[in-house]
């Protein structure tokens, strides 16, 4: 089982060179080829994690003896979602590649980039060793780059590229400064040695932590450090979008909760409520954002970044159920992202722009599955009852009203407090993109066409059509409405049975923790 444990992140990486390599060719291979290829390399892929996930396989072997470091791959209970999101979100961007091909040439290019981008990520979710994390990360982040540059609109391609590269290289050296350092300190970048801070000092904990979380904090983000991400959504195309937001992200929060929660104990103590601070500040900053923000897939970015605090949120109260409650609402997030930038994109593409004050037709009217699918995805946003996005805003929420012992209470009930007033402003938002795209089709405020005055010139020409009149969209049919089955499937049943997660979690958190004396 170790061979289909490597194949996980082989397959994928291979698949996608070749893909790379196949543009370079004259002719370049063609689209329907390089579709079924990727399509291929996706299918192997997930059933390799599927089976990994299943028998569990380890390997450990030792690769620089002078840095302590290991080729070591594994999977536990805190990883194996993620690998399963990250799986079957792959053959998903794939599918829906084919649907909503790039519009320049390099179909073989694109492909590849979206699988280069899942074996990363699979790489980076499976490696136990602090030095191979990082390399697997940073795989993720060139073809990434290239999505959004290469693939991305034309009008804000160049910006973002450029924001998303400097942001992320900022991170990805604070990042490398503090896994040295702490490899330095403790002699070894095994991270399950590492547990417990390996005989490091508070004082050097909290150094080392400070560092990390604030590299880590830019993959994630959090407030401040967040203005890359809706730039990004903005240009990305719609399969890097759903990548960055349902993956990329996932990446950030699960080396706080791999990295730095478990291995640095007390500086994660000292530095805890800072961090819980700006990601309070996030949620609201986010949720305010989003109520004024009129490009719908903006509006959808700034939400995850408001998420994605209630996910630090969790991980900085230092409890078992905060760590559930972080992972938890990482795989919600995963898959409720996913599908809202699947249905974003696809109206952004049919509507060729996603201005909220255009007026268009109604969804409900129009196009009810697409329509049926964004009320599935914005109201698991706001937190509904019996949906996704509900349970680990709950359990974030409660953990941060009773944080671990070394947390100092009154603040961090100041923060759920904070964190609970931003699920309003979520329901606030949501609502209201529910109101303008899917109830009414045009804003309330937009003045109905002004009658034509008539003409006493009987040659004169038939009025054109009012560009003020709504614009109707075709409804979502075979694999585009396959791929939002999937996640709305996902969705609801995460919410349903969110237990089956929570259970799979239990038995690493409990350990984790019990290793650090919580």
């Amino acid at each position: 089982m170790v061979a289909v444990l490597l194949c996980s992140v082989v397959i994928p990486l291979v698949t996608g060179v070749a893909l790379l390599a196949g543009d370079r060719f004259s002719p370049p291979v063609g689209r329907r080829t390089s579709y079924l290829v990727a399509l291929a390399g996706a299918v192997a892929t997930a059933v390799c994690v599927g089976l990994s996930v299943w028998r569990r396989p380890e390997l450990d072997h030792e690769w620089v003896p002078a840095i302590g470091m290991r080729l070591h791959l594994a999977i536990d209970g805190i990883s194996a979602p993620l690998l399963v999101l990250t799986a079957v979100l792959g053959v998903l961007v794939v599918l829906h590649g084919h649907i909503e091909p790039p519009s320049r040439v390099g179909q073989g290019t694109f492909f590849g980039c979206l699988l280069l981008v899942t074996g990363g990520a699979i790489a980076t979710f499976l490696a136990r060793d602090a030095v191979l994390f990082f390399l697997a990360f940073e795989v993720v982040l060139i073809p990434m780059w290239w999505l959004i540059k290469g693939f991305g609109d034309p009008a804000h391609r160049a910006g973002a590229a450029a924001k998303f590269v400097l942001y992320t290289v900022l991170g990805s050296t604070l990042m490398l400064v503090g896994i040295l350092g702490m490899v330095y300190l403790a002699g070894t970048s095994d991270i399950d040695q590492l547990v417990g801070g390996a005989g490091m000092s508070t004082s050097e904990q909290t150094v080392l932590a400070a560092i990390l979380l604030v590299g880590l904090g830019i993959k994630v983000p959090i407030w401040p450090l967040h203005s890359w991400l809706p730039a990004a959504h903005t240009a990305a195309p719609t399969t890097g979008s759903v990548l960055l937001a349902a993956v990329l992200l996932k990446m950030g929060t699960y080396g706080v909760a791999r990295l730095v929660v478990p291995t640095l104990p007390d500086g994660v103590d000292n530095v805890a409520p800072y961090v819980a601070v700006l990601a309070a500040i996030g949620i609201i900053w986010g949720g305010l954002v989003c109520l004024v923000e009129r490009s719908l897939k903006r509006l959808i970015a700034w939400s995850s970044i408001a998420h994605m605090g209630f996910v630090m949120l969790g991980l900085m109260s230092g409890t078992r159920l905060g760590l559930q409650a972080a992972l938890f609402a990482n795989i919600a997030h995963g898959v409720v992202s996913a599908l809202l930038f699947v249905v974003v994109g696809g109206l952004k593409h049919r509507w060729d722009g996603d201005d909220l004050t255009v007026a268009r037709a109604s969804l409900r009217d129009t196009a009810p599955r697409l329509g049926f699918a964004l009320v599935i995805g914005m109201a698991a946003s706001l937190g509904l009852p019996g949906l996704a996005g509900f349970w680990g805003e709950l359990l974030a929420i409660t953990s941060t009203w009773s944080p671990d012992s070394d947390r100092p209470l009154t603040l961090f009930r100041v923060l759920a407090a904070v964190a609970a007033l931003g699920t309003v402003l979520a329901a606030a938002y949501a609502l209201r993109v529910l109101r303008v795209v899917w109830a009414e089709g045009s804003p309330a405020e937009f003045a109905p066409p002004e009658p034509a005055e008539e003409s006493e010139d009987e040659s004169a020409e038939e009025p054109t059509t009012d560009p003020r009149l709504p614009i109707v969209v075709p409804d979502a049919r075979g694999i585009e409405w396959l791929v939002v089955g999937v996640l709305v499937l996902g969705t609801v049943g995460l919410g349903v049975l969110p237990t089956i997660l929570l259970r799979t979690t239990e038995p690493d958190v409990l350990q984790l923790l019990g290793v650090t004396g919580r």
